[in-house]
């Protein structure tokens, strides 16, 4: 039986995509992580047994959701099948081995690798849901159905780019590159000097006691000991100055990339894993500049003093080939336990980046709810993880060094016991011996270059798996060039039959079947209670989100079809999530711009009734606020966040709670100001405290993601149906 296709995951909330790919290449069919990562319905906790399920009957395969014992498993459920592992990770099972009585599992683990599991391992891990005193685990059984056979399968291989596709990021630095490898040439041939300076040193100066000519060579060797240092910092100048250079640029090329992704894709991602993605440029870029420049010239390095060697003594050559041959195989023998610590470690240091950047952030709330030593200790739980990978690195490092010194020391010895007894019997004089020992040395310098260059490569292979994920996704503009760069005439929205869920799922509905009518230059309030799907409306009309199916228009045209940046700037928006950048009031106000209109400034300042605050500050406008500067207030935040928009002046205003954190008196006055602002203006308005939208040109209640009534404020009191319920109960409530 062939080995079962192992696949690994590029973060935690692959495993399941992973899971389904190597089942999937079983039956002879390739597909691509991002493929099924994309029909799965991923989101920021991962994959669900039920996105799984539709992801393999997408590609062709039946599905079935058990809740089995461990004896049905052993003999009635179909294999390959996908395990759900310790309540949060997904696992391929593709054998049941029966020995001496006892079954073994045989268990294929994105994570991981290929491992056996005995009954008692696995019902620790698999065995969760108690029914009826009995213990079951969940399962996924998949079997290729006729369609699985009808569908053309993938290339194996990621989308996204190669490490040749880096060596563009060197060509703007020929002429620095050039002189590395002038300066290297140079290393070379003043090195190749040395042991023919060392063996006349001895078989002539000191043998014929010629003191002038002992000098004349030590003061030569002097010379060239300077020369190499002089080429070293020159070297280690230019390599400063092109790295820093690169690393910019490859930084903010990712950056770039990132910025162009449409914004769901960042609903799945955490905070860690980004970050962990951009160090791993630092992991290429120390491998274009570092590895594959020296190890090119460690090989040129190689060959000339292995022809010096050679002519030496040829016995002594074929000696060290063969026991750098053994050293080198034995270091690469672990490189496949090397890559699993690397994956192993990214996961954890992205969730230890997660955590602590969360737990910094939150320390107001930790405090308020007694939960700081919970949360240390959380935080240390994974140290603990990271501190064990750690520990397994450290154990397969000190493996690799006793064999490397094992197979080291062995060939010195033996070369040295050769050398000693030539030079005994007269077939080598002291001063070759000398030589032989420095030549040597220098060979041993790009053996170990190479191994270093192979673990670089190594990484920079990984680096660039995971940096893919990101590179192979598709732009957000990528057919900007067919989308519309003018507005039509008419600006009416059109929400028609739109149905919308997080997951991408048809089903589990956030919204469900809408359809709104939002007039040009009126203003629209949605009310409803929490829940009901008004934040997603907004965001929809935003462009956030497509919808699963309906379409939103700008009058008769789809809002896809519009240039994304044209629709942002002619739209504004305050969310209840908007961010505050540690920056200054102004900047903070008027973003994106270089020069600040101070008129307009004063304006949205004035609209948002955050005046009297600024002008209280010493340094007013320039104060820097957010996470690094003065701390605000909610409602501070919130009405600068007003007057962004106000300042922004858009055709297209959506608003979302965005009073809520206001007291009355406040609330009163930007409203006054904001209802002068609203004219001739396109308004959407989401409001929890209807006494603000009493005014408005139409109010749309929803609810549980459907459109529940229609109509003014009047007609809807009136009409005594659900808005009614709401306005009785704000007004019971003292609202």
């Amino acid at each position: 039986m062939n080995i079962f296709p192992h696949y690994k995951q590029l973060d935690k909330m692959d495993c399941g995509p992973a899971c389904l790919r190597m089942i999937a290449k079983f039956y002879g069919k390739k597909y691509s992580l991002q493929t099924l990562r994309e029909h799965s319905y991923i989101s920021r906790e991962g994959v669900s047994l039920m996105g799984l399920s539709d992801a393999a009957e997408s590609i062709g395969f039946r599905t079935t959701g058990l809740r089995i014992t461990l004896e049905q498993l052993e003999k009635d459920v179909p294999l390959p099948c996908i395990l759900y592992w310790n309540q949060n990770h997904f696992v391929v099972c593709y054998g049941v081995k029966k020995r001496r009585g006892r079954y073994y599992f045989q268990i294929a683990d994105p994570a991981n690798s290929l491992l056996v599991y005995s009954e008692e391992e696995l019902k620790r891990c698999w065995l969760f849901v108690k029914s009826e005193s009995r213990e079951l685990g969940i399962v996924l059984a998949l079997e290729p159905g006729t369609r699985f056979y009808e569908f053309g399968d993938e290339s194996e291989v990621e989308e996204g780019h190669k490490l040749v596709f880096f060596i563009k990021y060197l060509t703007p630095y020929k002429k620095q590159l050039l002189q590395l490898v002038l300066g290297m040439l140079t290393g070379s041939l003043l090195q190749l000097i040395f042991p023919f300076l060392t063996q006349s040193l001895v078989d002539v100066g000191i043998r014929d006691g010629n003191l002038g000519f002992i000098t004349l060579i030590l003061i030569a060797q002097i010379v060239l000991f300077i020369s190499q240092l002089s080429v070293e910092f020159i070297r280690s100048w230019i390599l400063l100055h092109v790295n820093a250079r690169i690393s910019i640029t490859l930084i903010s090329d990712f950056l770039i990339k990132l910025m162009r992704l449409p914004l769901h894709f960042f609903d799945t991602k955490l905070l860690g894993d980004i970050m962990q993605r951009i160090r791993d440029h630092g992991r290429i870029r120390a491998f274009l500049m570092g590895s594959s420049i020296s190890t090119v010239f460690s090989f040129i390095t190689f060959f000339v003093f292995s022809i010096v060697l050679a002519y030496y003594n040829w016995d002594i050559l074929m000696i060290f080939f063969i026991g750098n041959i053994l050293y080198v195989g034995w270091v690469l023998l672990f490189m496949k336990y090397r890559r699993e610590l690397d994956v192993k470690r990214f996961e954890q240091s992205a969730n230890e980046e997660s955590n602590l950047i969360q737990m910094v952030s939150a320390m107001q709330e930790i405090k308020l709810n007694n939960c700081e030593t919970q949360k240390r200790w959380q935080w240390e739980r994974i140290q603990v993880k990271l501190f064990k990978i750690s520990v397994k690195g450290l154990a397969l490092g000190q493996v690799q060094q006793v064999g490397s010194v094992f197979f080291n020391q062995t060939t010195n010895i033996i070369i040295s016991f050769i050398a000693a007894k030539a030079v005994v019997e007269g077939q080598m004089t002291l001063g070759m011996m000398m030589s032989l020992t420095y030549i040597i040395g220098q060979l041993s310098a790009p053996v170990s270059s190479f191994i270093g260059f192979a673990q670089q490569f190594q990484d920079a292979k990984i680096s660039l798996e995971r940096l893919n994920e990101v590179h192979g996704k598709p732009d957000e503009e990528q057919d900007i060039a067919s989308k519309l760069s003018i507005l039509p005439e008419k600006r009416d929205l059109k929400v028609e039959n739109v149905s919308f869920s997080y997951d991408g799922a048809n089903r589990d509905y956030v919204l469900d079947g809408i359809s709104l009518f939002i007039p040009e230059r009126k203003v629209t309030a949605i009310v409803g209670a929490s829940g009901s799907g008004k934040t997603t409306l907004i965001k929809l009309m935003l462009g956030f989100y497509l919808p699963n199916k309906g379409v939103i228009k700008v009058n008769d045209t789809s809002l896809e079809s519009i240039n994304p940046h044209l629709w942002r700037a002619k739209t504004g928006a305050v969310m209840q999530d908007g961010f505050i950048f540690s920056e200054t009031i102004a900047q903070n106000i008027a973003v994106g711009e270089e020069q600040v209109d101070l008129e307009r400034l004063r304006h949205a300042v004035m609209v948002a009734n955050i005046r009297d605050f600024i002008d209280s500050l010493p340094l007013g406008y320039n104060t820097k606020i957010g996470m690094e500067g003065n701390g605000i207030s909610q409602g501070q935040r919130q009405r600068i966040l007003i007057a962004r928009a106000v300042y922004k002046n858009p055709e297209y205003l959506f608003f979302d709670e965005a009073t809520n954190a206001l007291d009355a008196n406040n609330e009163k006055e930007i409203m006054e100001h904001l209802q002068a602002f609203y004219k001739g203006k396109t308004v959407v308005v989401v409001a929890h405290r209807l006494s603000t939208v009493t005014n408005a040109d139409k109010i749309v209640v929803l609810d549980k993601g459907r459109i529940a009534e229609e109509g003014t404020h009047k007609e809807l009191t009136e009409r005594r149906g659900l808005y009614y319920q709401l306005v009785r109960n704000q007004l019971e409530l003292g609202n």
